[in-house]
């Protein structure tokens, strides 16, 4: 057996303002970063013997890491359509903050954004995820049935708001 394995689904092409600029600022830094680390492999080259020269191989991958997503980010970055305006309504769109009550009765906050900016730590998630998606057109008061895997939980919908 190979290692061959399905490319992945395409993404949303959509990003918020701060996410495009965010994206932009990695891949200035990435920039500066590869200009230390192509001056340090450099060092370690001139030091002899590669084959043994731990240095060398780490930042030989380590270059290599930067390279690919300098590849990314340069390809990504042009392809993203910038979401500038919030919709009006009252129905849950992309950049909405979604708060959730459960049937706990716990109370859940989500942004729903692009997947190029999901962050765990903020509760921000891609607009593609199988939360986002059963969320998508909902409005308050309305319970949305969630199924991941064979689990299937309803939640309904407590608040909608955007940050302009």
């Amino acid at each position: 057996m190979g290692r061959w394995r399905p490319p992945a689904p395409h993404s949303s092409p959509y990003i918020t303002p701060e996410g495009f600029t965010a994206l932009q600022d990695e891949l200035a830094a990435i920039w500066l970063r590869r200009r230390d680390v192509v001056k340090a492999l450099a060092e370690a080259a001139a030091e002899g013997d590669r084959s043994e020269n731990a240095e060398y191989i780490y930042r030989k991958k380590e270059l290599g890491g930067l390279d690919r997503r300098i590849r990314y980010l340069q390809k990504r970055l042009p392809a993203l359509t910038v979401v500038r305006e919030t919709p009006g309504g009252d129905a849950i769109y992309f950049g909405a903050t979604v708060g959730l009550c459960d049937d706990k009765d716990e109370i859940r906050s989500y942004r729903i954004v692009g997947p190029d900016e999901t962050d765990a730590k903020t509760s921000a998630i891609s607009m593609d995820s199988p939360l986002a998606r059963a969320l998508l057109g909902k409005r308050v008061d309305d319970a949305v049935a969630i199924t991941i895997g064979e689990k299937t939980t309803t939640v309904s919908v407590v608040s909608i708001r955007y940050e302009t």
